[in-house]
């Protein structure tokens, strides 16, 4: 197994300073990213603290099989997953706590969503609307559902495209890294195609660009992992640009 990534934040055109934050861990085959929400530059410390904390779950696990887990593990999943769901729980924690104890951050959360790759196969996992897409030759699927407001009322009821557009709280997310001292996370095990393609994005690609344009884009690129994430940044900026955007690419080949 080798993967290909590459990955790449911009601030957007509305916006005064980022609040996304992405890790690329080839060592761990391990790839981030996170929306912040907050106040002031609270945000930006969530999101940072949450790839930081579960970066150095896995670093720290690799290192040390016998060291103590900070939550016990799922019984009906298997380890790696637990590993990774463990990771986002402790940055949970942390950012609550944080919150908490200091006036500043009150308030504060993100969004993450996560791709790691072991052996035999794929582990996405997600809190809030942070998005994670697969590309497999011309197909794109988005494997994530959105923790949103606006997806569980389109679950709840069929809302015509008019009513998925004018919806007045689409920005509103119904889970999210810090809000509460737990937090559900869900994932899914995939086994890769060789050549497939995952895409992990921020609110500020997905609300800007629709799923159909990101595959083509992604294609237009020709392999090139680097040109693909700037090529889906300037359309997203083209089309309005309204919020942090932040892409990464990870690419799954079987050689």
């Amino acid at each position: 197994m080798r993967i290909r990534y590459a990955g790449n934040t911009n601030v957007g055109m509305k916006r005064s300073h980022n609040e996304d934050s992405l890790y690329l861990m080839p060592s761990m085959n391990l790839y981030l990213v996170a929306d912040g929400m907050g106040g002031h530059s609270s945000g930006e410390v969530a999101s940072q603290m949450a790839v930081e904390a579960i970066a150095q779950f896995f670093q720290e696990t690799s290192e040390d099989d016998e060291i103590t887990w900070p939550f016990k593990m799922d019984k009906d999943k298997e380890y790696q997953e637990n590993r990774l769901i463990t990771g986002i729980k402790l940055a949970n924690r942390r950012i609550f706590e944080s919150a908490q104890s200091q006036p500043r951050y009150k308030g504060m959360g993100t969004t993450v969503v996560a791709v790691y790759f072991a052996n035999g196969g794929s582990y996405v996992a997600h809190v809030g609307d942070s998005r994670v897409y697969r590309i497999r030759r011309d197909t794109i699927t988005q494997i994530t559902e959105d923790h949103s407001l606006l997806n569980d009322y389109i679950k709840m009821k069929e809302l015509t495209p008019e009513e998925i557009e004018n919806f007045p709280h689409k920005n509103v997310i119904v889970r999210a890294l810090g809000m509460k001292e737990t937090v559900q996370v869900d994932t899914q095990f995939e086994i890769p195609q060789n050549g497939d393609i995952y895409l992990l994005c921020s609110d500020g690609l997905s609300g800007m660009v629709d799923s159909n344009n990101l595959l083509r884009l992604v294609l237009e690129a020709n392999q090139d992992l680097e040109m693909a994430c700037q090529k889906v940044i300037d359309e997203a900026n083209r089309n309005g640009g309204t919020d942090n955007i932040t892409v990464v690419l990870g690419q799954y080949l079987d050689d």
